[in-house]
């Protein structure tokens, strides 16, 4: 049976489903997992400072050659860091649960093995006794701050079973103290529970047990932030990712509203929508006195202010095509001004290709003229594609005369050709007239067995 994880409270999801949502956000776990190594580089930093203050300040505590015990075991923790560092990994490793292992080890040993090298007389189980358990506790943010949310579970499993095991090891050492127990035995015999606390020779398992408790409570609430934290970065990423993807098409107002829809572009339909075709006339022959980084740099800066024509008039861009575009006015949401939209946009275009042929003749570069096609009615709006990539489409054949009025451009020397029926939705001849439009007659569609009735705006009018 797959492995299975508790996300988003209750849900399980297996490890197939786990690793394709790793494979979804790939880049974000990427950017997760160098985080991650970042943490660890910087605790490993911050214990090798902390042993090298330690490993000094107990040479002068203890001026003498006993110290030599506890300088190679901090030299022991210092080569298991450095260890981590070259063959520890963030998510799940068995080399990276050993390290943690002898770590721990080797911490359970400082706390409850007396320096053989102390002349002093001394009991295991004093020492087990009034140990330092709270020193596990610097192991444990470490691995917070180093490793996986993951790693704090078996962090806290080998510290339970290490210090209860060291306890049924010290209490079954034998003491070099063993008279001072009947001492304090006679000097406390009417208080049971009092010897129990000062006799250096018993220790009691209640006091052991409440330890490792409380130790790994903190070590489960340590993992659940941590688990929480990451969830929360591949939620964030996730609602980032489609605001990026929805910006690509739409206007910034229009994203907001999208955003805070459950589905913002609804069931497939149909509507009246204006489509745009936009495209630089001549590209194919300046394209071949170009080189290819000119040629993708020009391309780039086309779009953008193309694609600031589009938003800036509320429409949507649909797609680029090369050295053309296609945007819609009336997607996701109809308005009584699409058609309006539509030429206004249209007139926009025209007028940025003029500010940039300016900046372009400055610097001794030939003029780009732009050709533009417009048409109004009734659309299929929908996803298309498969299931692991979809693409919000509109579809019919309004897209295809907008398109075919476009190309019309060519030979009727215009710089943009619309539709009637884009004019009548604008608002009539009117707004048609005030952006010098003029009314052209019918015109045979390639591929349509009816004519369009069409309005053209002569290459003069929109000349600088």
């Amino acid at each position: 049976m797959a492995e299975a994880h508790l996300v988003d409270g209750m849900r399980p999801i297996s490890r197939r489903e786990e690793l394709e949502d790793i494979e979804r956000n790939k880049y974000l776990y990427e950017a997760l997992d160098q985080n991650k190594r970042e943490g660890l580089m910087l605790a490993v930093r911050a214990r090798t400072i902390s042993l090298v203050i330690i490993g000094v300040f107990l040479i002068y505590l203890n001026p003498d050659w006993s110290v030599l015990y506890y300088e190679v075991l901090i030299a022991g923790f210092l080569l298991i860091g450095w260890l981590q560092v070259k063959i520890g990994r963030v998510e799940r490793s068995r080399a990276e649960l050993l390290l943690i292992l002898l770590d721990l080890a080797l911490m359970t040993i400082v706390l409850v093995v007396p320096n053989p090298w102390d002349p002093r007389p001394w009991s295991v189980a004093m020492q087990y006794k009034y140990a330092l358990f709270p020193y596990f506790y610097v192991l444990l943010a470490g691995a917070a701050l180093a490793y996986s949310w993951r790693t704090l579970l078996p962090v806290a499993a080998f510290t339970t079973v290490l210090w209860i095991g060291a306890y049924f090891w010290a209490i079954e050492q034998p003491s070099d103290i063993a008279e001072l127990s009947e001492k304090v035995k006679l000097a406390l015999a009417g208080y049971p529970h009092v010897l129990d606390f000062v006799d250096p020779n018993f220790v009691p398992l209640e006091q052991r047990i409440q330890e490792v408790l409380i130790f790994c409570i903190v070590a489960g609430l340590l993992g659940l932030n941590g688990w929480r934290s990451r969830r929360l970065l591949v939620k964030q990423a996730g609602v980032a990712r489609e605001r990026a993807n929805l910006s690509r098409h739409f206007p910034p107002n229009i994203v907001d509203t999208l955003a805070e829809s459950d589905q913002p572009l609804g069931d497939v339909r149909s509507q009246p929508v204006a489509v745009l075709f936009a495209d630089i006339v001549g590209f194919t022959k300046m394209a071949e006195a170009e080189t290819p980084e000119r040629i993708v740099a020009v391309l780039r800066q086309f779009h953008t202010r193309m694609e600031a024509c589009v938003f800036d008039n509320h429409g949507t861009l649909d797609k680029f095509l090369g050295d053309g575009l296609m945007a819609t006015f009336g997607t996701p949401e109809i308005t009584v001004e699409d058609a309006e939209n539509a030429l206004r946009c249209a007139a926009a275009m025209h007028q940025e290709m003029n500010i940039w042929n300016e900046q372009r003749a400055k610097e001794g570069l030939s003029p780009i003229r732009l050709s533009i096609g417009i048409h109004y009615g009734t659309v299929v709006l929908g996803d298309i594609g498969s299931e692991r990539r979809l693409e919000y489409a509109v579809l019919g054949d309004v897209v295809n005369v907008a398109s075919r009025l476009e190309a019309l451009t060519r030979e009727l020397n215009a710089c943009t050709v619309v539709s009637d029926k884009l004019i009548e939705a604008a608002g009539g001849a009117a707004i048609a007239r005030d952006l010098d439009f003029i009314e052209n007659g019918s015109q045979e569609i390639r591929g349509r067995d009816e004519t369009v009735t069409t309005w053209i705006q002569p290459l003069a009018s929109v000349a600088p």
